[in-house]
Order: structure tokens, then sequence, then C-alpha cells
């Protein structure tokens, strides 16, 4: 079977990296820019970005941000560009921001620079956009030729981010090992395009590794407006180690469940992270995995604020029907939950969650 890993071509992480992104953009042999900006980060760091492309004479168009990551707005931004023969698109801002970003860049075969804000998800290194209609609803995911040229995580930016934030993307990262060991179990296909690698792998072990030992020193360095190596360290899992863990390690259960979870309208407030969370329990209770190593997720997860229980992702334990259709949906055709290396029934995902509930109360 024919493994594969893939990567961002190059992966920054520092202080005051925002000052540098025109240093950067000048290395890929650009001439002119085209950056898409969240309105705050536009607000709050329009003139350093600025500066840093006009000291290094690169023309750059800025485009605030607005509306949703669907097709009709990266079209629109795509023909802009062209307009003005813009030779490297960035994306500076959270998930949707991003995901417009690496999208247009894929319509207009441009390189792309992302600049991810928070750590709040392991997208920024994946070569996926997830689109959306227009009012918001999920579209599609629309995968992309490659990943992205550079990814440039300024810890300056990052640091000053709501710690909620922070914890989410934990969450996030939390699944990245035990689904890659259940895709390396079962020889699933990642989204790489062929099967797990040791370093895809090494990757997703340093990731759990990393968020055990050092989550909650950084979260408690966070809230204190520290940026200490644990949360440098935390920054790089989120981001780096669960990113590439994830796309070439594969997913599994925890996302599937997590899919799932999206259905049930009491997770509306709930961050994709802490969904994903509450779902690697879940698989462990799948996987009938050692007391031990539940016992070490849970009270991880309770160290650092993530969900345990149904209730705190907003769902009534005796709400079993709604519970069923959330147990169906992450079964359902297409989802990851087919790279377990056992066959996983719809029954079993509920038997799971209810267990997984009841341990965590």
């Amino acid at each position: 079977m024919t493994q594969m890993i893939c990567s961002p071509t190059k992966y920054i992480q520092g202080h005051g990296e925002i000052l540098k992104l025109g240093d950067y953009c000048l290395k890929l042999g650009a001439k002119r820019a085209y950056a898409i900006i969240d309105p705050f980060i536009y607000s709050m760091y329009k003139v350093d970005i600025l500066h840093s492309f006009e000291i290094n004479n690169i023309p750059l168009m800025l485009r605030e941000f607005k509306g949703e990551c669907s097709r009709t707005q990266v079209d629109e931004m795509a023909l802009e560009l062209g307009l003005k023969d813009v030779e490297v698109v960035l994306g500076i801002g959270g998930g949707k921001t991003l995901d417009t970003a690496k999208a247009v860049s894929y319509m207009s075969e441009l390189p792309v620079v992302i600049v991810p804000t928070v750590a709040s998800t392991d997208a920024p290194c994946s070569a996926l956009s997830v689109l959306y209609t227009d009012a918001g609803d999920f579209d599609c995911y629309l995968p992309l030729k490659r990943n992205p040229d550079m990814v440039i995580a300024d810890l300056d930016i990052i640091a000053k981010a709501p710690a909620r934030l922070l914890v989410a993307g934990m969450g996030d990262a939390l699944s990245t090992f035990f689904e890659a060991r259940a895709c390396r179990q079962s020889g699933a296909i990642t989204h790489a395009g062929g099967t797990s690698t040791i370093a895809a792998f090494s990757l997703a072990r340093a990731c759990l590794d990393t968020l055990l030992a050092e989550g909650e020193s950084a979260l408690q360095d966070v809230k204190q407006g520290i940026t200490s190596s644990a949360v440098e360290h935390i920054v790089e899992a989120n981001i780096y180690l669960s990113g590439v863990g994830f796309e070439s390690g594969g997913l599994a259960a925890a996302h599937a469940i997590h899919n799932g979870l999206t259905m049930h309208e009491g997770c509306r407030n709930v961050l994709h992270g802490e969904k994903v969370a509450f779902a690697t329990i879940v698989q462990l209770f799948l996987e009938k995995a050692s007391d031990e190593e539940i016992a070490q997720v849970i009270d991880f997860c309770k160290r650092i604020g993530l969900p345990v229980t149904l209730k705190e992702l907003g769902i009534p334990d005796s709400d079993i029907d709604k519970l069923m259709v959330v147990a169906e949906a992450s079964c359902s055709q297409g989802s990851p939950m087919k790279n377990m290396p056992f066959e996983v029934q719809p029954v079993d995902v509920l038997e799971a969650i209810l267990a997984a509930d009841k341990r965590g109360q």
C-alpha cells in the first residue's frame, strides 16, 4: 500500500511575525500581494502589515473579510485579484478567513500564505477549505491541490486571543493521536492520499504528549498574559503537529461523532474543538480502551475546561431520540467512521455516548 505524508512547505512560528510578512512574500518571489484579513486584525494591525510590504516595495491590496466563506465570495475575490495581476494570496485571521484565502489561491492557481491569529483548530496547515452557502449553512469540502506555501504563526497575536480558543484547539488536537492510531490499525487511506507514515504517526504521538505535559500550564500562562515556552509548544501542537497529524495520520470516530453532534441544536454555541474533545472520549469507549487511558483523557479535559458530559455540550442526557440522530449521522455514507478498525453501527455509538457521559459525570 502506498504511504503518503503532506504538510505546508514552510511552517514559521515566533514573535512579531506579522511585521515580517512582506519579507516572507518577497522570498516567494511575489511582486504584488492580495491579503484577506479578519475585521479585528484589520483594525489592529493594518498599519504594521502595510509597512512590512512597503519596505519591500510590494504593492499590497487589503480585503477585509466579511460574510461567509462561500463560492460567491471566493469567485468574486478570485476575479478581483486576477484584474490586479497579483502573485500571492494571504489569509490573516480565523478559520473562515483562512479557508477563503486557500480557496481563492486554488481558484487563481497562486501561492498562499496562511497567518492564523488563533490556535483554535488544526486547519491552517491542511490542503482543504470548508465552503458555506451565503446564508451560512455548510456547502461542501473543497480539496486543494497542495498545502499552503507558508503558515506563519505570530505568538504575540495568538496569545492575546480568548483562552477558550486555545483550549478548543487543544480539544481538536486531543483526537489526533487516537484517530491516527485507529487508522494505522485499519490501514485507512488518509487525506494525504495514502496510508499513514511513521513520520505522521510520530507527529500525532508528539501532539498528545505535548498536550498532556504542557496544556494546563499553557492555559494558566495565557490567562496571565504570559507567552511562555508552554504556550509556544501548545500553539505548535494545535496548529502544526495536529494539522499534519490529522491530514496524514487520518480521521476516525472522534471527528465522525463531532459531525453528528453538529446535527443537535444544543451544540450550536459549542466550539469545534470542544465537541471533538467529548467525541474523543466516546471513541475510546467504542474501542474499549483501557480504564487508565480513558481516565487520563477525561482528567486532562476537566483540568483545562473541555466538556466531558452531554450537559456541558448543552444536550439533556434523556434526549435519546436526538442522540440517535447524532449516532446515525456519525455512521453515514462517507463518514470517517469507516476508518475504524472494526465495524461500527449507530447503536454502538449511542451506547458509547451514554457510557462516556456517565463516566464524565
